[in-house]
């Protein structure tokens, strides 16, 4: 269990100083500015970790793990990009997305499917993307922040794709196209030479990586429109970090969203074992 703080923050409300296991803050009142003493622990945890390692961490052992699952993949490709593919039944056991587990209520692939990669050039390209774009927007927002714009894109894109009826979906593109989402947010947001710089730096990657999915088998671009959507939404919605730090609350929404997301890892689990 975390142990209670008593040290001194900077409540999310006003801005003055209170204290981390304050039960209102003296001066705007706030109900539990420190998070039930919890402020202290979450933003150590925020302070030592590093989302980006471990999104690639991830992604590289449920890869592996998929492949484990069942070896077929590794000796039957089905065609020269597919070599080292994990097969559809061990995406489907480890949390694959699509219309079928959306109908079928398993609403926890929305969060699986983005740690999910279907080969080796799936989980190479999304890795790269999210090694290049992950620590920009931890710069440009948080760290917490980041866990949040990576977590909702993600689930956004398999909501559009799910809604409009993608049968079979995996992938961190979605994310990824978060990511790209809220640097195009923060370069409308910040203004002036440094946020047109970013506006047109990584506006025309985001429009040239979508059309470009067009000329691709597939891809799943209704994904990668819904990430881009729910990134620009998040970068809109979220402070940034020049101009307010991360707060207790944003530390807390983060640390949810990563315990949800290890939740439905073991719903998947128990949905396969049954």
């Amino acid at each position: 269990m975390f142990r209670r703080s008593s040290r001194a923050m900077v409540c999310p409300s006003c801005g003055r100083l209170t204290r981390t296991d304050a039960r209102s803050c003296l001066v705007c009142g706030r109900r539990h500015p420190g998070l039930w003493g919890l402020a202290g622990p979450l933003a150590t945890i925020a302070r030592r970790g590093n989302f980006t390692n471990a999104v690639t961490g991830a992604c590289i052992a449920l890869y592996l793990l998929s492949l484990l699952i069942d070896p077929a993949g590794l000796v039957r490709p089905r065609g020269p990009f597919d070599v080292f593919s994990p097969t559809p039944a061990a995406l489907w056991a480890l949390g694959a997305t699509g219309s079928i587990p959306w109908q079928l209520g398993s609403w926890w692939t929305l969060l699986t499917a983005i740690y999910l990669h279907g080969n080796v050039l799936h989980i190479l390209f999304n890795l790269l993307w999210v090694r290049q774009l992950g620590p920009g927007v931890e710069q440009l927002y948080g760290a917490a922040r980041l866990v949040s714009i990576f977590t909702v894109s993600g689930v956004a894109g398999f909501v559009v794709s799910n809604l409009v009826g993608v049968p079979f979906t995996v992938g961190a593109s979605g994310s990824i196209f978060g990511l790209l989402g809220a640097l195009v947010a923060y370069g409308h947001r910040r203004g002036g030479a440094f946020g047109s710089l970013i506006l047109r730096q990584y506006g025309p990657v985001a429009l040239i990586l979508f059309v470009f999915g067009f000329f691709m088998s597939g891809v799943n671009n209704f994904a990668h429109g819904g990430g881009f959507a729910g990134g620009l939404v998040s970068g809109l919605v979220f402070s940034l970090a020049e101009r307010r730090a991360e707060t207790a609350f944003d530390r807390a929404l983060a640390a949810a969203q990563i315990g949800l997301t290890v939740l439905a890892f073991g719903l998947a689990v128990r949905a396969a074992l049954a």
